[in-house]
């Protein structure tokens, strides 16, 4: 079965810090390949909780889309989960050089765990088993900042992390299938490098993904139950735009 598992849905340090959304990133299970994205605080304990459990022991890889800790705080966690502490040498860890070089989040003892550590540039296309993971844009959000564009045998799944609105986005995360997008604020807010509702409505708008899922929700989101506004927001956008919700399991 393909799936995505959303082990949290936290956005914004208020909402993760309080836990009013977990914050436990996102797993993607895609013709046998397993892989945890931004594992923020509770990942480990969100996927031993889920029902079906997940074992995080057989994850082949980890992307890391930037540094911030409510994205990486369990990274290292991660690493020693998929390696089996070091022990076995495997998967691969995507991740942006300041992560490594600049203030570094993967600390260096579990650096060689994994088969392959890759530092992920804009543009770069990466192999990752019979997928490709491409990177198309250089976020704008403070620090080093990708999402990616994984292609499977007949999708396109992207993953439009933290960033603030500027129209290239639109042409780098063209021609996705499913369109996952971070929508931390309800409205606008100026010198926040979040995107707002309107501006995730805009990308899917001019994308016209077959589906788009809303996550990491900061409290203007919460306060104005974005859940209930689903059909409204579908309808603006002409595409089935999903709600994520903690646990929530997307199947295609």
């Amino acid at each position: 079965m393909n799936y995505i598992k959303f082990l949290g849905t936290a956005g914004a340090r208020f909402v993760m810090i309080s836990q009013l959304r977990y914050s436990g990133g996102i797993f993607f299970s895609i013709d046998g390949i397993f892989f945890i994205v931004d594992p923020g605080p509770g990942t480990l304990v969100r996927a031993v909780q889920s029902k079906p459990k997940i074992d995080l022991t057989k994850i082949d890889g980890i992307f890391l889309s930037h540094r911030h800790i409510d994205h990486s705080c369990e990274i290292n966690l991660m690493i020693e989960v998929m390696t089996d502490g070091g022990f076995k040498k495997k998967g691969v860890v995507f991740a942006p050089s300041d992560c490594l070089f600049e203030d570094p989040v993967i600390l260096l003892y579990c650096r060689n765990f994994p088969e392959k550590l890759e530092i992920i540039e804009e543009k770069k296309k990466y192999e990752f088993k019979n997928l490709e993971l491409g990177i198309p844009i250089k976020h704008r959000h403070g620090v080093e900042t990708y999402g990616f564009k994984l292609k499977t045998k007949d999708k396109i799944i992207s993953y439009i992390p933290d960033t603030e609105f500027f129209p290239d986005l639109i042409g780098a995360y063209s021609g996705s299938h499913i369109l996952i997008i971070n929508t931390v604020l309800y409205e606008k807010r100026e010198n926040i490098q979040h995107l707002c509702l309107s501006e995730a409505e805009e990308i899917i708008r001019n994308i016209k993904p077959e589906k788009a899922i809303l996550t990491h929700f900061g409290m203007t989101m919460l306060k104005n139950k974005i859940w209930e506004k689903k059909e409204e927001i579908s309808k603006r956008v002409n595409t089935e735009v999903i709600i994520a919700n903690d646990g929530m399991t997307f199947e295609f």
